[in-house]
């Protein structure tokens, strides 16, 4: 069931957003080299404590989770695509670095993410990175009363098939609100002009993820949280919370 947000709400939600967005910047700023995993999540989760906040990860556990998530801030590095648990790993000279967070406030919830290099990057990497945002910039762009789920996820899809990624298979956006997962699900690939009509108060979590290999198959590290590529190759993350409204997107999480 899809429950459409009041402006009101929609509102509220953006100040959950500007929470997501500040940790997010927070813990880019201090990624570098030598810094560890779990540093970053200290930054994190200092940001939430200023703001009053709370985590949606944080002991999170979906059917497919063995334990609950043990941290704030997912931290995924190099062929980790998504759902990283920051741990000791220090940052290293050329890392590639997904992070991905959420807050909770005032009984609203955002999640945004995005990708970046530490350190001195490679060509391939930054053009991995761009794709993800241009795809994610697409699919916000599609995001337009009377327009259908299918079409955010053919925009987001042509983008990454163009660059001739892979798109991780049966992962993609939510529906969020006043919980981080709500319907209806936002694939990274699809039909134009297929799926719910999207409405005034529909706010959704759109989030390509794109495998430099060309490859759509992952595995699960033996945490059964962190998912990664088949084929080693790099993976780039990059999401927003995104309000439908009359006046077209409004993106909750900018940074």
């Amino acid at each position: 069931m899809v429950e459409l947000k009041t402006d009101t709400s929609i509102d509220a939600m953006y100040e959950a957003g500007q929470v997501v967005a500040r940790a997010l910047t927070a813990a880019h700023k201090a990624a570098d080299v030598g810094v560890s995993l779990l540093e970053l999540d200290e930054v994190a989760h200092g940001v939430l404590r200023e703001a009053g906040a709370t985590s949606p990860f944080l002991g999170y556990r979906p059917s497919f989770a063995p334990t609950p998530f043990p941290a704030v801030l997912c931290v995924s590095v190099n062929d980790a695509i998504v759902h990283g648990i920051p741990d000791r790993y220090r940052l290293r000279d050329g890392d590639l670095v997904s992070i991905d967070f959420g807050a909770e406030l005032g009984g609203w919830v955002g999640d945004s993410a995005l990708s970046f290099v530490v350190g001195t990057p490679r060509a391939a990497d930054l053009r991995l990175i761009e794709t993800a945002e241009r795809a994610l910039a697409a699919g916000i762009e599609a995001a337009v009363v009377g327009n259908r789920i299918g079409d955010i996820a053919h925009a987001i899809g042509t983008i990454c098939r163009g660059a001739g990624y892979g798109i991780p298979d049966g992962f993609g956006g939510h529906g969020i609100g006043r919980r981080m997962h709500e319907d209806p699900g936002v694939p990274n690939e699809g039909r134009p002009g297929r799926g719910m009509r999207l409405r005034h108060g529909m706010v959704l979590a759109i989030e390509p993820m794109v495998v430099a290999g060309g490859g759509d198959d992952f595995h699960a590290a033996p945490d059964g949280w962190t998912l990664k590529t088949n084929d080693g190759s790099r993976a780039a993350h990059a999401e927003h919370t995104v309000a439908i409204t009359d006046s077209g997107p409004r993106i909750l999480t900018a940074r």
